[in-house]
């Protein structure tokens, strides 16, 4: 099978998590599987923001990012948490590269056109994954920061979300996994939904029953299940290592995302 795997927050910061979902990838790639990552590190870089004297925003989930937050968006998810991330993996026993969307072209970006400006925010406008194909070929793991070239030569800030989703579409992916800090999409009644419809998103919002950081991570499910990525699922960060039994036995963690 072919995985695309979004890996954020706690996966990222806390380094017993991290260990174990980088166990868990390396698993997937010895038992056979393709495995990329795409991860983010927003966490991160609300922190390294606020030591600098700059406040975040969000609207829609999505960071508002002038120039100066761009740049230190690139500093922090192109450099230190794609490469802790690469060391992890390497430490697991894995060959892991890290790159950013813009190498190789991978991924280009043009500007996200909201409601509100959101500044050097975008969304992926092409891709061409051929070089993720080369490091499948050496039985690598690419490991893809959300940061992609626009047209113009600038680089934008990507919701790490919907370049997972873009990942698996570009590359036929069998399986796009996100792995989070959360245990599942809650219900109203604030029990993890084992299974989750497409078609009930809309009223889940309507009541604000999924809001914030979880309506693009949905939207990204459902980009990826409209154009011929089979599965998708929402998987808590601590359950990693159920990873390498996802093509063969019932995963009864997380939700399930399906078309319809």
């Amino acid at each position: 099978m072919k995985f695309v795997i979004k890996l954020g927050g706690a996966g990222l910061e806390n380094p017993e998590t991290l260990a174990l979902a980088a166990k868990s990838l390396t698993q997937l790639v010895e038992d056979g599987h393709k495995v990329a990552v795409v991860h983010g590190g927003g966490t991160q870089l609300t922190k390294l923001l606020a030591q600098l004297g700059k406040k975040s925003e969000f609207v829609a989930g999505l960071r508002v990012t002038d120039a100066e937050t761009r740049d230190v968006a690139l500093m922090v998810l192109g450099g230190r948490v794609n490469k802790t991330l690469v060391a992890a993996l390497n430490k697991a026993g894995a060959n892991a590269v890290g790159l950013t969307g813009g190498d190789g072209h991978v991924f280009k970006a043009r500007k996200k056109h909201t409601e509100h400006d959101l500044g050097f925010v975008g969304e992926i406008a092409a891709t061409d994954p051929k070089w993720l194909d080369a490091i499948w070929t050496l039985g690598a793991i690419p490991v893809i920061s959300s940061i992609a070239l626009g047209m113009d030569g600038e680089y934008y800030n990507i919701n790490a979300d919907e370049m997972a989703s873009a990942c698996a579409v570009a590359t036929q992916a069998d399986a796009l996994v996100f792995l989070t800090d959360v245990p599942g999409v809650k219900g109203a009644d604030g029990e993890v939904m084992r299974w989750l419809s497409l078609k009930d998103v809309p009223e889940l919002q309507k009541q604000e029953v999924v809001s914030g950081g979880m309506l693009p991570k949905l939207n990204a499910c459902k980009e990826a299940l409209a154009h011929g990525v089979k599965r998708v699922r929402i998987l808590p960060a601590d359950a990693a290592d159920l990873l390498p039994a996802f093509s063969s036995q019932r995963i009864d963690r997380g939700t399930e995302v399906l078309a319809a």
